[in-house]
This record gives structure tokens, C-alpha cells and sequence, in this order.
């Protein structure tokens, strides 16, 4: 793994500016993704995963500001760029699929013309050169007879269809990295499967590095290379896939998978984690999970827990693990 990483975020703060006050949507987020890895961000709606995504890109609502921290791409500082280095960026260095495509495209426009657009704006190709470029962007995601496609509008795709021209516009440029914005929230689960198995082909084939962001750990249980979960703003834990299915340490973690299915075992009731998200606007002085946890502490309440190694490839934020720790450390004398 090469010491400069293909994006790294770096202690990033981002809050909203509302009528209520300040809600601090992400609160001290720090990942990196490398070349060619796929990377899960995972958490409930509100626990800042979408908002570390957009930004990223800096395509936030006009309330929303990032406050602190920094965001490299290629050890270059995004924050310091213009908003003109920034729309080469989006596209040609880093694109995005959002989760509702009927609402991503515009009705009153074919595929086609939106697609073209995409491409000139992006690329140097005009012209029939930029058609032919649409009609196999098409071809790659899968979409049957494109050149029939281009001449329809939104509304005539299938929610599927209308998800492979999103991924199709986002792969325009040939992007370093694709954000996929719960690429799959609006489908039904076999169409849901046949996303996500072409995001991980097209991720094989163009070598890019995808940013996969979703409130199901199911659905990326076998795409991932690292996963990171959040709440309330902040990541509870982190690592490898199979730490995280495996050996979760995080009394989120392991309430979000008690939820999963289990196919070798259906009979299994299923666990939902019990409570509401916190209110963002007031947040609690220590751990953001501790009102929702059966296993809360004292010190749970009042300071919130650093994240603590639990190898190489694994680490997570919960007071659990030290409390663990000492009573392995007192086993021992």
C-alpha cells in the first residue's frame, strides 16, 4: 500500500446552519481510501454518512458548511481549491450515484441529451463522437438496445434501467473514485443484487476506487475491502470486511447485524435495535450510542470513548473494549 492514498479525509467536521441552531451533522470523520479498494460507509439515516460523501465533492445543501478539517485527493487539500477546480474534480476525478435516480434526471430531457451533456462537459469528444461515447457508456452498464434508449425519457425506464443510466453518466470520465449514494434504496432486492454485482464488475474492470455508502450491511457484505460504521456523526468502528461480520466490537455494530437475516438460520428472530437516532441538535456529552445500548456504562454518558486497536486491521470506539482490556490485564496478575 502506496504511503499517499488516493483520498484521504482527515478529522473532518461538517454542520448545518438551521433556524434551530447548529447541527453537527459529521463530527471529527477521518478514513482513507487507496486505488482500486471499495470502501463501505454504513450507519442509519442521520448518522452522517451521505454528508461525509457530499463533502467530499462540496455539494452540500446552501445551509451546510464543512468547519474543520481536511479532505486530500492525491495529497492536494480540496478545501483550498476554487469552485472551477472543483467541477473538473466532480466528473473527471470523482463522480456520484445518488439513491432516488427519478429525481437525479431530469423528465423533461431524454437519456440521451443528458447523457451528452455529461460527456462534453467532461471530456473533449463532441458531436457524433459524444453520441457513439453515449451509446457505449450504455452498452457497459448492461442496458439492452441503446441506441433506442437515448430517444426515451426517465419515465419510460424501469427503476433499474433509470439506476444503470446514473452509473453509466457518473462513468463518463472514467473517474479515480465512484461515491455510490445508496445506489440500491429504490429497488427491489433482485434488482437491487444486479447493481451492486455491476458496480464490483465495472470497479474490476476500470481499476477505480469506489466509496459505497448504505444503511444495509447485508448488501455489501461480500463487496467491501474495508467497512466503516457510523453514528451520531462519528465512526464507532472500523475495518476489514470480515472483522467487521466476524468480530464486531461495537455495541452498534453488533446491533445492526443482530437485524440481518441469517440465512442459515430463519427461524432466528430477528433483533431491532431498540430506541430512536439521536437528535443531532443535542448531542450527548459521551458516547452517541449510549441512550440505545444494553450494555451502557456509567462512563458511557459522560466521555466519549477514543477508538482502541484491536489489531492491525481493526479498531473501534467503545468503552466496552477497555473495559475488557483491564479485566484481561487483571485475569492476567
Amino acid at each position: 500500500m502506496s504511503e499517499q492514498h488516493l483520498l484521504s479525509v482527515q478529522d473532518l467536521h461538517t454542520s448545518f446552519f438551521t433556524d434551530a441552531g447548529e447541527v453537527q451533522a459529521v463530527n471529527g470523520v477521518s478514513f482513507n481510501l487507496d486505488p482500486g479498494e471499495i470502501l463501505g460507509i454504513v450507519g442509519e439515516s442521520g448518522s452522517g454518512k451521505s454528508v461525509s460523501a457530499y463533502s467530499i465533492m462540496r455539494i452540500l445543501a446552501d445551509t451546510g458548511r464543512v468547519v474543520g478539517g481536511k479532505i486530500l485527493f492525491k495529497g492536494e487539500d480540496l478545501s483550498t481549491w476554487s469552485e472551477t477546480q472543483m467541477r473538473s474534480f466532480r466528473g473527471k476525478n470523482c463522480s456520484i450515484i445518488f439513491q432516488d435516480p427519478m429525481t437525479s434526471l431530469n423528465p423533461v430531457f431524454t437519456i440521451g441529451n443528458q447523457m451528452k451533456e455529461a460527456v462534453v462537459l467532461h471530456t473533449d469528444k463532441r458531436g457524433a463522437i459524444a453520441d457513439d461515447r453515449v451509446v457505449e457508456l450504455l452498452e457497459l452498464v448492461g442496458i439492452n438496445e441503446p441506441k433506442k434508449r437515448v430517444k426515451q425519457y426517465p419515465f419510460e425506464l424501469s427503476g433499474g434501467m433509470r439506476q444503470r443510466v446514473m452509473i453509466a453518466m457518473a462513468l463518463a470520465c472514467e473517474p479515480d473514485i465512484l461515491i455510490a449514494d445508496e445506489p440500491t434504496t429504490a429497488l427491489d432486492v433482485t434488482i437491487q443484487a444486479q447493481i451492486l454485482e455491476l458496480i464490483q464488475s465495472l470497479q474490476k474492470k476500470m481499476g477505480m476506487a469506489v466509496i459505497l455508502v448504505t444503511h444495509d450491511l447485508g448488501v455489501i457484505a461480500d463487496m467491501c475491502d474495508n467497512i466503516v460504521v457510523m453514528y451520531g456523526g462519528r465512526i464507532c468502528e472500523r475495518g476489514t470486511a470480515h472483522e467487521i461480520f466476524y468480530n464486531p466490537r461495537h455495541e452498534y455494530t453488533k446491533g445492526l447485524l443482530r437485524s440481518i437475516p441469517n440465512v442459515n438460520n430463519m427461524k432466528k428472530k430477528l433483533v431491532p435495535i431498540s430506541g430512536t437516532p439521536i437528535n443531532m441538535l443535542n448531542l450527548p456529552k459521551g458516547c452517541a450510542f449510549c441512550a440505545r445500548c444494553d450494555a451502557a456504562m456509567k462512563i458511557c454518558l459522560s466521555t466519549p470513548p477514543e477508538e482502541l486497536s484491536i489489531n492491525e486491521n481493526h479498531r473501534a470506539a467503545c468503552w466496552m473494549n477497555v473495559k475488557e482490556l483491564y479485566e484481561t490485564e487483571e485475569a492476567a496478575q
